[in-house]
């Protein structure tokens, strides 16, 4: 899911006002200092820097709503934080012997928020909602090779698969099941699902874009019913208003801050900091808008394709490679909290990384000869190189999301960087929104610094590098190499784990060679909370994510 991809909350208006994010009506009442409620519910309040881009599940982008979606959401599986699947809505799974039927029994007595039952029926809906309807983004990839999927008598859910494949629980666990009797007859696409009736451990209560998102707990939910009463997801505009947040007592959570401020809250008697590998593996990535003219969208899907010819050429973006001091970003940005990225395939997951590759090492001699050689020349001596027939300077429009905690240091620092090859970089932040619209298809910018969080198997993020997905929005590069389409197709229905393997390391060599991402590093994941407010925090797996389920239905007040 993009966290460019793949966020919302509610808060009382005194912690509204305190953010700047606008107004609202004070409409619960938080727990006092010592974490136990002064009266009323128990509400336990987590900051932010971002804000979900839509409620409805099919046509999501930023990994903020993924968040909200699984607290509200159940699906056939559940993801843990060891990255193994358990059985959610399903009670048993069964496989036929050639591997293309699947049966899944779903469990009786769950109900969805407004207490109409849930049943297969809602299942098969939703997976054929998510298959059938073309505005979605990513959802459809997940049905791909889903022939035909029916509900039975019995309650049960009946897929039957075009082919074998190896990954049929990170096809599902993200499948979130919908209300058939809320959805139906509804446009899907232009469906906002302002009320998002779920069957998860939690329900909404209120969703103001780009300032909060209420929820309050499903005290009937058939596997974890929440402890507190209700949880509240704070958008600040700053990383330092966050950081400010927890130390203030404002917020008893945050999901992200600067590697710079952890020194800072150490010293803080009442706040806990845990550094570690993020639940969902996330890349920050620099893209390149490198879409050929032949495979830009039309109009009617979007396409304006307006990048910088020069990020065509494998050269310019070979020598911008060698212009990029991962290690001088690491040691900035992340206070050495991290290590330098290589591809979009993260090193967090595991086997399916290609650590055999070797990186382009920051060379400034090696990259000006690369761009002398390949005729971008600074033709005028305005101190800028210009195109090889002098139609125009290498000056690039670069970009990031406004909620990024790290976007402008480390816009910042590559002007530097690229500066010294007599390249000009414009920087301009945007809001997330917008800059999803400029993104893709539209193809309407220069150079992006954005990120990725990764589904448990690696289909999802190599395909967003696909000939297929230029169109649909998927593909943020307009990247496009038919042998390395034909090998997504390969691995994706690959059931020897081990040429699998093989084939993902040759698709990551095949991208990296062709330098379609630069990687500066893989982002490290930073959480606090405050220790005198509420305990159970999950914090000995080898991944950390508070805002998770997993840590949302069993935290309880400090008593």
């Amino acid at each position: 899911m993009k966290q460019k991809v793949l966020y919302l909350f509610m808060a009382l208006a005194l912690l509204i006002a305190a953010c700047g994010g606008g107004g609202g009506d004070a409409t619960t009442e938080a727990p006092d200092a010592t974490g136990a409620p002064s009266s009323g519910p128990v509400v336990v309040r987590i900051g932010w820097s971002g804000s979900p881009d839509t409620l409805n599940p099919g046509a999501a982008v930023l990994s903020e709503s993924y968040t909200i979606f699984e607290l509200v959401y159940d699906s056939m599986y559940e993801l843990n934080l060891d990255g193994t699947f358990t059985l959610s809505l399903a009670e048993t799974a069964d496989m036929s012997e050639d591997g293309i039927t699947w049966t899944f029994k779903i469990r009786d007595g769950i109900a969805f928020h407004d207490g109409t039952p849930l049943t297969a029926e809602d299942v098969v809906f939703s997976y054929l909602l998510y298959q059938n309807t073309e505005g979605y983004p990513w959802m459809g990839s997940y049905t791909s090779y889903f022939e035909n999927i029916e509900a039975t008598a019995d309650n049960e859910v009946v897929i039957t698969l075009s082919e074998p494949i190896p990954n049929i629980e990170s096809q599902l666990v993200f499948l979130y099941v919908l209300p058939k009797h809320i959805w139906e007859g509804e446009d899907p696409v232009e469906f906002e699902n302002e009320a998002m009736i779920g069957s998860g451990p939690f329900k909404m209560v209120e969703y103001r874009q780009g300032e909060f998102v209420h929820l309050a707990a499903n005290k009937e939910h058939f596997l974890t019913p929440p402890k507190v009463d209700e949880a509240i997801f704070q958008t600040f505009e700053t990383p330092d208003a966050l950081v400010q947040a927890i130390k203030t007592g404002q917020v008893d959570m945050i999901t992200e801050m600067p590697a710079t401020a952890v020194a800072t809250l150490e010293d803080d008697p009442n706040v806990d900091i845990y550094v570690g590998a993020p639940f969902a593996p996330t890349v920050t990535d620099i893209i390149f808008n490198q879409i050929d003219p032949e495979n830009c969208p039309t109009e009617e899907e979007g396409g304006i394709c307006t990048g910088h010819p020069a990020l065509r050429d494998r050269n310019v973006r070979l020598a911008l490679a060698h212009a990029t001091d991962k290690q001088k970003i690491v040691d900035i940005i992340l206070l050495g909290n991290g290590g330098p990225g290589l591809t979009l395939i993260p090193d967090g997951l595991g086997v399916w990384y290609n650590d055999s590759l070797t990186d382009y090492e920051f060379d400034l001699a090696k990259a000006n000869k690369i761009l002398d050689d390949a005729g971008y020349l600074d033709a005028d001596g305005d101190g800028i190189r210009d195109m090889p027939d002098g139609s125009r300077s290498l000056t690039f429009r670069m970009n990031w999301p406004s909620d990024s905690v790290d976007g402008p240091r480390l816009a910042e620092l590559l002007s530097q960087m690229w500066g010294e090859l007599g390249i000009k970089t414009e920087l301009q932040a945007m809001d997330p929104d917008a800059l999803t619209a400029v993104c893709c298809p539209a193809f309407d910018f220069d150079v992006m610094l954005w990120g990725w969080g990764s589904d448990p198997d690696p289909s999802l993020l190599l395909s967003v590098m696909t000939t297929d997905e230029i169109p649909t929005g998927s593909s943020e590069t307009g990247y496009s190499n038919p042998e390395y389409d034909a090998l997504y197709a390969e691995q994706a229905v690959e059931l020897d784990f081990d040429k699998r393997v093989e084939t993902v390391w040759k698709m990551q060599e095949i991208v990296h060679d062709d330098v379609v991402y630069v990687i500066p590093y893989y982002d490290p994941n930073i959480q606090a909370f405050r220790t005198d407010r509420f305990t159970g925090w999950i914090t000995d797996e080898a991944k950390i994510e508070f805002s998770d389920t997993s840590s949302l239905v069993v935290i309880e007040p400090v008593k």
